[in-house]
């Protein structure tokens, strides 16, 4: 199958949409997971995954753990860590799945981050903000889809910028304007 270039531009946007806003709703969760990922790779042999984040981060549990997805990107892009490769997913949950391996590219910055990203208490449950905000947002929705032949319910992306769901049959200007086509 080939895919335009524009379909795919398309898609790593949606997608970094998505992580961006799965970061900023769970601030706590993604730095402790930074710390987590970081913290592995200093005290191993300078390589973490998902797997080792996912077991070092308790989440509670109306938290979805696809939260932690943003946790290697700001780390990448500030150049603490790099691409190794891939392995399977050693959490029965994950089947087996492929998953990145990070490896510590700058040991002195990964130890800077760490001192300058101190962990944080949780909140406390009559300060976590406005009525709703301990709830997880919701980035996928399972209004008006049929179950597939599994059994499943299909998830339907969001539209992170209007948090609605988009229909199979729209999509989002490469233009970023927001009108549908």
């Amino acid at each position: 199958m080939n895919t335009r270039p524009e379909d795919r531009s398309n898609g790593e946007r949606r997608k970094a949409d998505a992580l961006e806003l799965l970061e900023a709703r769970r601030e706590l969760y993604v730095l402790r997971g930074r710390r987590a990922l970081v913290g592995k790779m200093l005290a191993g042999d300078g390589t973490a995954t998902a797997d080792d984040v996912r077991a070092a981060v308790e989440l509670p549990a109306e938290l979805d753990p696809r939260c932690l997805g943003s946790v290697p990107g700001r780390l990448a892009y500030d150049g603490i860590i790099g691409p190794a490769g891939f392995v399977r997913s050693a959490r029965p949950e994950g089947h087996a799945r492929w998953i990145q391996v990070w490896q510590l590219a700058d040991r002195a910055a990964a130890e800077a981050w760490l001192r300058d990203h101190p962990d944080r208490p949780d909140p406390e449950p009559e300060k976590a903000g406005p009525p709703g905000a301990g709830r997880q947002g919701l980035l996928f929705t399972t209004a008006g889809n049929e179950p597939t032949p599994s059994g499943r319910v299909r998830m339907l992306p969001l539209d992170v910028g209007r948090h609605r769901p988009l229909a199979s049959h729209q999509r989002v200007p490469a233009s970023g304007t927001g009108e549908r086509g």
